[in-house]
């Protein structure tokens, strides 16, 4: 066996299709065997392999060992003259792995191997080639002179800015992303350090290749993108905590002295800097827009109230000072809470949820405002026009989000992009159908060939042409058939393009998905047709409301109800185990089937399943009902499956 190839997996299902594909792609002449551990995820990355690409050695945990143990899995069984460990976030060119071999085969000294990184922008990923941690770079790097100085020899050591991105080099630090090393050298060295559960292994694996006398290379004549999904996690409070701890284990293991106390010293400085920056960082994320909400419709409610005191009572102090201090914070707090149960204040934003979640709470105001005495009536017309202006006010905030460009916020183009196809004509005619199904409704769409000389009026213009037909059609998106054009081609026009601004998806082969620029996190950089899912925030906070609503409603009602109740003993406790948020009302089914097949989002046992749509139906699927339920779910199903088993509670 000539190449080993290990993937680990952790619910990027979309992202491995496609590196895979790249993979067997890259693999063609040489004897290749492909390894991939799936971490325990529960997004179909397990059955999607399976199905798909039964020729690949699959290892399916039971839980998330991290980084370093699923490599080990593999490496202890894996049989290639030379072992690759690459991310599933990538893709690689066509013949990336003949020339890594080539390489490899012609320095002898070299152990370890690691090529080019582009990110989904075309842009050139630093961390191809870096220098190892030492207390000095460190520094250099956490103080931020390395960015003022990004070539200086010492200053910018980290990433070995010194040394040409385009000429092969020898480095220090192998990037985890994509590291090939022979076989040879693994058995001296021996496997990844487990103690790393994520971050950090790579540093070690890469400083035990040169103690065992090789050599890490730098090989930038072949090229991978990488999405980087680590990327958009960095403000979390676990990266920072799990990154500057493998940099403890490091700093342990081998340094010593003065310099190792030294340089702990540092990191724990940075893991509480960076982790109280994270914090804060997060909250006001999260507050922030709420605050803005509130205060302009707080301000707008005074302002109302204030002038229909002014011009229909004839006296600015009519209302008490209950009513403009208590009575109306909590009307814009109701219009709020309807916005947020609705999902307006999910990311991407949704104007229409925020105007049907603050109506039905304006709607609800009105209700409560009538069953009120009239002592405490104090005004419907500055209800309905407050109400009125929190929604107004609501909405300019977003525009205005829009308008300074806050990511989550983006309101043009955000489902009517200017896209170009770029394939054959069959593979672009399905690309664009399958962008219809998904419910995206672009502006304009061009379909531009991957030949340069053919004449045929389908097309606008050519690959060669492709800068000047983004320009010249205001281009949002450049969307790349994968099965017409090789991946080296997609690497190059990105890397040629990167300024252009527009953003790149690619469609795997046969795929009904495409992904692209650092989308491995982000929904709005990843289409798929994809259903109204239980595992949505929004779907799993309205359920959660649903449930807490209904035990509610049978607790009240529970004189009437309570005695035709075919199993009155357990009417009370599950009402409370529900409320509480022990149980839900409706759960999966108990299915006997493999549950890796068709892994579904978690949700809590459930007092009724979706096998109780048809009580005394013995004859049912209940894996496929299970299925159908996680994938479209709706609050009305979970009342449709309590009122028909009303009096099984």
């Amino acid at each position: 066996m000539t190449l080993s190839v290990i993937i680990v997996n952790y619910n990027v299902q979309y992202f491995l299709e496609q590196c895979l594909q790249s993979v067997f792609a890259a693999a063609e002449g040489i004897e290749t065997e492909v390894w991939v551990v799936d971490n325990n995820s529960v997004d179909g990355s397990v059955a999607m392999v399976r199905e798909k690409f039964p020729q690949v050695h699959l290892i399916a945990n039971h839980d998330n060992t991290g980084f370093a143990k699923a490599n080990n899995q593999a490496l202890k069984e894996c049989t290639g003259k030379y072992c690759l460990l690459l991310n599933p976030d990538t893709v690689v060119e066509r013949d990336c792995f003949r020339q890594c071999i080539d390489f490899m085969e012609s320095h002898s000294d070299c152990g370890g191997l690691g090529v080019k990184m582009i990110n989904g922008e075309g842009v050139y990923l630093k961390e191809s080639k870096r220098g190892f941690p030492s207390p000095k770079t460190s520094f250099f790097k956490i103080s931020g002179l390395i960015k003022l100085f990004p070539h200086h020899k010492t200053i910018a050591a980290y990433y070995m800015g010194h040394l040409d991105n385009d000429e092969v080099n020898e480095i220090d630090v192998l990037p985890g992303a994509f590291l090939m090393i022979s076989h040879e050298a693994l058995d001296k060295v021996g496997l990844l350090d487990e103690s790393f559960f994520m971050y950090g292994e790579d540093i070690d694996f890469s400083w035990r290749i040169k103690l065992a006398g090789y050599k890490n290379y730098y090989l930038p004549t072949t090229r991978i993108i990488h999405y980087k999904g680590e990327s958009t996690k960095k403000g979390s409070m676990n990266y920072v905590y799990t990154f500057y701890n493998a940099m403890v284990i490091f700093t342990k293991k081998y340094f010593s002295g003065g310099n190792a106390a030294l340089y702990i010293l540092l990191i724990k400085m940075a893991i509480w800097a960076r982790a109280s920056l994270s914090f804060i960082r997060r909250i006001l994320g999260k507050i922030a827009v709420p605050l803005l909400d509130f205060g302009a419709a707080y301000g707008g409610f005074l302002l109302i109230k204030n002038l229909w005191a002014t011009y229909w009572a004839d006296n600015i102090n009519y209302y008490p000072p209950e009513y403009t201090h208590l009575i109306l914070p909590l009307y814009v707090l109701i219009l709020m809470l309807g916005s947020w149960l609705y999902g307006g204040y999910e990311k991407p934003v949704n104007l229409r949820r925020i105007v049907q979640g603050m109506g039905i709470g304006a709607l609800l105001l009105l209700v409560f405002y009538s069953l009120l005495d009239e002592t405490h009536r104090y005004s419907r017309a500055v209800t309905l026009l407050g109400s009125l202006w929190t929604i107004l006010s609501t909405l300019g905030i977003r525009g205005l989000l829009s308008l300074l460009k806050v990511q989550g916020y983006e309101l043009r183009n955000r489902r009517q992009p200017s896209l170009l196809l770029l394939g054959g004509k069959e593979e672009t005619t399905r690309v664009s159908d399958m962008i219809g199904s998904i419910g995206i409704t672009p502006s304009f769409v061009g379909m531009v060939s991957v030949r340069n000389d053919e004449e045929d009026k389908y097309f606008i213009g050519n690959a060669r042409q492709l800068s000047e037909l983004i320009h010249y059609y205001k281009t949002d998106e450049v969307v790349f058939c994968a099965k017409d054009i090789p991946a080296q081609d997609i690497i190059s026009l990105m890397s040629q393009l990167q300024t252009t601004g527009v953003v790149y998806k690619i469609v795997p082969e046969e795929s009904d998905f495409m992904v692209g620029s650092n989308a491995i996190n982000n929904s709005e950089d990843l289409y798929a047709i994809d259903l109204n899912t239980i595992g949505t925030s929004l779907n799993r906070r309205n359920k959660r409301m649903f449930d807490i609503g209904c035990s509610l409603l049978l607790i009240l009602l529970s004189p009437v109800l309570f005695w035709p109740q075919r199993h009155k003993q357990r009417f009370f406790p599950h009402c409370f185990s529900v409320l509480i948020g022990k149980r839900s009302w409706v759960g999966y089914a108990t299915c006997n089937a493999d549950d890796t097949q068709h892994p579904l989002p978690s949700i809590r046992k459930g007092i009724f399943s979706p096998c109780d749509m048809l009580p005394g139906n013995k004859h049912l699927d209940v894996q496929r009902l299970n299925i159908r339920y996680a994938k479209d779910y709706k609050v009305g199903t979970d009342m449709l499956i309590v009122w028909r088993n009303i009096m099984n509670i």
